[in-house]
């Protein structure tokens, strides 16, 4: 497990978000985004759904994600990987308490997570989204052509929920990108940067 920000580190900027991110952090972004890519495209493991994608790379427990798939199961909802790393910024930086109030880390990542999403993650010719409008365009939902932005899509989610947990976690709180179980017997299968 890597440490978000080391104990000894210097105390954090005022804004968290305009901090230069070091190596060591670019590296664990760079295998958060190519974890969930293996994940969901489904060539060298079996497909997962967007939300088990974003759910397994960052090593936390699947069943609650399935709900995501397709925008709530429905595709009337928003899209489940956008909704995931919401939920992944919850586990990771909420109270554990669950009479706790929201922390000020997840209040902050959630915030600027949600800012970055219109600037950062394409949505093609969709007004918003929503799953059924962000796939609709792309022809069958079960065709290459839309499996192909969604693969690109739950990678570069997992890619700002990490770098979201990194700018704005509390020292010690850790951010675990997970090996890929099946790959498991395969180090030098596993997605660069990430664990073996």
């Amino acid at each position: 497990m890597s440490d978000s920000r080391p104990p000894d580190a210097p105390p954090a900027p005022a804004d968290p978000s305009a901090r230069p991110l070091d190596d060591r952090e670019q590296a664990l972004i760079a295998a958060a985004r190519e974890t969930a890519f293996t994940l969901y495209e489904g060539t060298r493991v079996p497909h997962r759904s967007c939300g088990i994608a974003l759910a397994e790379t960052f090593g936390l427990p699947t069943p609650a994600y399935q709900a995501l798939r397709r925008g709530g199961i429905t595709g009337c909802g928003t899209c489940g990987a956008i909704r995931a790393g919401e939920q992944i910024l919850g586990e990771i930086l909420g109270d554990p308490d669950p009479t706790g109030a929201v922390t000020d880390a997840l209040r902050s990542a959630v915030a600027w997570y949600q800012r970055q999403i219109p600037t950062r993650i394409d949505r093609g010719p969709a007004p918003d989204y929503v799953c059924n409008n962000l796939t609709a365009p792309l022809g069958p939902f079960t065709g290459p052509t839309r499996a192909s932005f969604c693969t690109k899509l739950a990678a570069d989610i997992a890619a700002l929920t990490a770098e979201a947990v990194l700018r704005f976690a509390p020292a010690g709180v850790q951010l675990r990108v997970a090996p890929i179980a099946e790959l498991a017997d395969q180090p030098d299968a596993q997605p660069p940067g990430a664990p073996t």
